[in-house]
């Protein structure tokens, strides 16, 4: 007798469930899911972070009182060009990033373009949520470039504009979406011009991730 299409499928079923146990009897295990890199966004904006700093501590700019040191600042962070399917290619991608930055004491304000590096730092062991960040670009302000024996009170002197901008980030992230960073960032012009006091602040971010 032929057997029926219902005996066909238990005969199925039961065949693709034998054959897995079967290979890890002859000790053959299923091989692991291959790296899957992050799914790109729908939209090219990758981050949007927003944040605060205090002017150059130590210098005129930051010796002001209160608020006059202070910086409001914000970023977008857009998606990465291209995705690696190796992790470890995948962090030398960096996101294109602009930003800027306003001081609440009408000193030295600015504005930045460049790229953002992220690493996740000992991922296995922090489930990927401590990482760090490095940015390099330039930077355009409306500070003080002439010499510094004539430099207005409360104003480095700069040298020129625009200058180069070196940043890095402690971060921490919360959820999927929201992490939290500490931030230092340098802009000087590498004595490309007369003066060169340049700047250094020192603040904290609130990112969101899309």
């Amino acid at each position: 007798m032929k057997p029926t299409f219902h005996r066909l499928v238990a005969g199925a079923l039961a065949l693709a469930i034998a054959s897995p146990v079967a290979a890890a009897d002859l000790g053959y295990a299923p091989r692991p899911a291959a790296y899957a890199p992050p799914v790109q966004p729908l939209s090219i904006v990758s981050e949007v972070r927003i944040g605060g700093s205090v002017q150059d501590p130590g210098s005129a700019e930051g010796k002001l009182p209160g608020f006059e040191k202070q910086n409001v600042n914000g970023e977008i962070l857009f998606t990465k060009p291209l995705v690696s399917a190796d992790p470890f290619w995948q962090a030398f991608v960096p996101r294109a990033t602009v930003g800027g930055s306003y001081n609440t004491g009408g000193r030295t304000s600015y504005a930045y373009l460049g790229a953002t590096w992220s690493v996740d730092l000992f991922p296995e062991t922090f489930d990927r949520r401590v990482f760090i960040d490095g940015f390099f670009g330039g930077a355009a302000h409306n500070g003080y470039t002439g010499p510094k024996a004539l430099a207005p009170y409360g104003f480095n002197s700069l040298g020129c504009s625009p200058l180069f901008r070196e940043a890095a980030a402690l971060g921490f992230r919360i959820t999927e979406h929201w992490s939290v960073m500490a931030t230092v960032e340098h802009m000087s012009n590498a004595g490309l011009c007369g003066e060169n006091r340049g700047l250094t602040n020192f603040g904290g971010k609130l990112g969101y991730t899309f």
